[in-house]
């Protein structure tokens, strides 16, 4: 198996590290004749950045996240042939990473990695950064487009920060956070819409796992449920036996699939005494993240 490779009919392969030159990917299976939204693939990696959010890290707002088509892309339509793509990292200082050469930071993946490996990239993380993540984003952006033209909507939202449930006061909670030289964690829910009946196979192939699959592998990620979730022991079955989530025995049933993930608040914070250019709330950042491994999921189902 490859670790950096995910789907097995549209595979999309990750490449790059935090403070390389450059982070990227490679698509297989893309259909031929797509003509590419350039303009939503820019508002996704927005999206992404945070730039107009509170609390999201500096490192992020100030990256410029402009994408270089390298192959199988012709006056914006797909040929059909592998697709590879990458995106500099113009603002990479890894210098402000110097002190993680000999010292491994609590909630991270810097001494496993090490141990492992033999070997890591102390600077800011490397493979292991929530960086990674944009190249998610241009790669599951093109999986929407798909799902898009067969009906298939994919959207998600951040429902919780801390234990603050009403939108309004998300910013105000993040900013105190960040204030304070802490960090906060959220909670993101993510609605699918259009799903043809029957997508997902009974026992390992359940469409349920694969999400689950998708989504915990995005950074800071803790936890996954669908329909109702881990609420739903609190309740007698009588009264929870009709919500489904839009999943039936792991297959499709054709109503709005709804599920949740967790992310943790990041361990690196200054009041942790840890340097370095990081998020308030990682949540807030993820959430088109959600989308596009939710996307990258279906469309090899589909």
């Amino acid at each position: 198996m490859n670790s950096n490779s995910f789907g097995d009919k549209w595979t999309f392969t990750s490449f790059g590290e935090s403070h390389g030159r450059a982070i990227g990917g490679v698509l297989d299976g893309v259909k031929a004749g797509l003509r590419i939204d350039f303009d939503l693939i820019r508002q996704e990696l927005s999206r992404r950045s945070g730039k107009d959010i509170i609390g999201a890290s500096a490192r992020a707002k100030s990256e410029a996240d402009e994408v270089e088509w390298l192959s199988g892309v012709l006056d914006g339509v797909t040929l059909g042939t592998p697709i590879a793509f990458i995106i500099r990292n113009t603002n990479a200082r890894p210098e402000d990473y110097e002190f993680l050469k000999h010292n491994y930071r609590v909630g991270h993946a810097d001494r496993v990695y090490e141990q492992k490996y033999g070997i890591r990239d102390w600077r800011g993380g490397g493979r292991a950064s929530a960086r990674e993540t944009a190249a998610r984003v241009v790669a599951g952006t093109l999986a929407k487009q798909e799902l898009a033209a067969k009906g298939v909507c994919i959207n998600a939202h951040l429902i919780q920060v801390g234990t603050e449930t009403n939108p309004d006061k998300f910013a105000e909670t993040i900013a105190s956070c960040q204030k304070d030289g802490d960090s906060i964690g959220g909670i993101i829910e993510c609605r699918i819409n259009g799903l043809p009946v029957g997508t997902g196979e009974p026992i390992f192939d359940k469409l349920q796992a694969h999400l689950a699959y998708a989504v915990m592998s995005i950074n800071a990620c803790k936890g996954f449920e669908y329909g109702t979730g881990f609420a739903g022991v609190t309740q007698p079955g009588s009264a929870i036996n009709h919500i489904s989530g839009g999943i039936s025995g792991g297959i499709s049933d054709g109503s709005e699939i709804v599920f949740r993930c967790v992310f943790k608040p990041t361990p690196s914070t200054p009041k942790a005494g840890v340097k370095g250019r990081h998020d308030a709330c990682v949540a807030t950042r993820a959430v088109p993240v959600v989308e596009a491994m939710t996307a990258l999921a279906l469309i090899n189902l589909i």
